[in-house]
């Protein structure tokens, strides 16, 4: 008895060795495996390249790529395509550092607004959002900071990206937007009988402080706020203040002692001031800023985010879409008087950064933006500097994104086109990489 179980506690013993031997096969040739992946090289042949940093365009340059970051970038004359590199060809074109929408709510349909959102449940708005991502990144944009989303679908959408379970953006997400009872970031479609609150509703302090920790246990990298009303919320009136400056300051306090950047929702003047004073790290859409506001703006840093073009789409489609006949009427308010200060805030010397509302309007359509940062007040580069280094800064992220620069993430897109005599080329963008992998190419006939 005792003979049988020694030879059967061998016998384990030997199992487990070879299981261990096995295991530690596999993981060393896993590990030569990616030793030799990150030695591989990719190489692009820019023809012309933004530098956004120095606001110039070089020509003829060598962007060297290991694995997914930039390893060097210089004039192609005085560079080296090191051996077994794959090398691809943008001599015909001009390329920029992957695009950066600051605002957007990729699990919304864009064709899905008012009542007839009702009907959608949290999982399938997730589910649509991976049609959206990978609508977003097609059309150019490699990050995005997406802004609000029902039911953490947003962390999910971004997870699942990091994984690789799914192409899209690299995405900085909110989660719920936190905001009063009855207020733009509360649910209030239904009538009373239903008892519905929205998730992200807190009032007072305290409550707003606990809702940035809630958002924070479940994933959110930004804090998101109303501090006004909106135009696509039911009941209330865009530029009323909603949020109070004590609770505002409450919110900010508690996410950035918890690592989290605040970006305010904000339309009306007070609210938009408030926020400003509150140490919020950007306001959104800051459609009735004043002159006071655009100081303050200016002397704390404080990034606006304006969204300038949905407007027309708001307005064309809006009654299709199905949009609230009151959210038209407020849209027909507000809409140019944003884009008129919009032009107020730049010349004023505002931090700007790129964000559309992508959401509002169809997935994809975010580069046609820039057509209007131009009309009113930038200039072409400017313009792609706001969705480039200047929303890489928004994010945090400047370190890793925003501009073609040895040790960044290989985030690079081109166009066949020249972007600074016409912008709106950007709406058809023909190459787009992401961490050093290929998403598209599409040369034009």
């Amino acid at each position: 008895m005792k003979k049988a179980l020694q030879q059967t506690l061998q016998t384990a013993f030997q199992a487990a060795a070879c299981a261990l031997l096995l295991a530690t096969a596999f993981a060393n040739a896993n590990a030569n495996a990616n030793a030799a992946d990150e030695k591989e090289f990719t190489v692009i042949k820019a023809g012309r390249m933004v530098d956004v940093e120095t606001a110039k365009v070089l020509t003829d340059q060598l962007i060297v790529i290991q694995g997914e970051r930039i390893v060097s970038v210089g004039p192609a004359a005085a560079g080296k395509i090191p051996a077994g590199a794959r090398v691809i060809d943008l001599s015909a074109a001009t390329v920029l550092p992957g695009l950066i929408d600051s605002h957007t709510h990729l699990t919304s349909n864009p064709h899905e607004h008012g009542y007839s959102s009702l009907g959608t449940s949290t999982v399938r708005a997730a589910l649509y959002g991976v049609r959206a991502a990978r609508d977003t990144l097609n059309a150019g944009f490699t990050s995005v900071r997406n802004v609000g989303a029902d039911g953490f679908g947003d962390v999910a959408l971004r997870d699942a990206i990091n994984d690789g379970d799914t192409p899209g953006p690299r995405m900085i997400v909110s989660g719920y937007a936190i905001g009063i009872q009855g207020g733009h970031c509360d649910d209030n479609l239904l009538p009373p009988e239903y008892n519905d609150t929205g998730r992200g509703v807190a009032d007072g302090p305290w409550a707003a402080r606990a809702k940035v920790r809630e958002m924070v246990k479940y994933g959110a990298d930004v804090i998101k706020i109303c501090a006004t009303g909106g135009v696509l919320s039911k009941g209330d009136a865009a530029g009323a203040q909603q949020y109070t400056l004590e609770e505002m300051q409450a919110i900010v306090a508690e996410a950035h002692k918890l690592g989290r950047k605040v970006a305010a929702h904000a339309h009306g003047t007070s609210g938009i001031n408030d926020a400003i004073r509150a140490g919020v790290d950007s306001v959104e859409h800051a459609s009735l800023i004043d002159a006071e506001g655009i100081k303050m703006a200016r002397e704390k840093g404080t990034w606006l985010v304006m969204d300038i073009y949905n407007d027309d789409y708001i307005l064309g489609e809006g009654e299709k879409a199905g949009f609230l006949p009151e959210s038209l009427v407020k849209e027909k308010e507000i809409g140019q008087l944003q884009r008129d200060n919009f032009r107020k805030a730049f010349e004023g010397g505002a931090h700007m950064a790129f964000g559309t509302d992508a959401g509002v309007y169809p997935h994809g359509d975010n580069a046609k933006q820039f057509f209007y940062m131009v009309k009113y007040g930038m200039t072409p580069m400017q313009a792609i500097q706001a969705a480039t280094i200047n929303a890489a800064d928004l994010l945090g992220k400047k370190k890793d994104v925003g501009s073609i620069k040895a040790g960044k993430y290989a985030d690079i897109i081109a166009v066949f086109a020249d972007p600074l005599a016409d912008v709106t080329s950007l709406t058809k963008v023909g190459f787009v990489m992401k961490g050093g992998q290929q998403i598209k190419m599409a040369r034009p006939d």
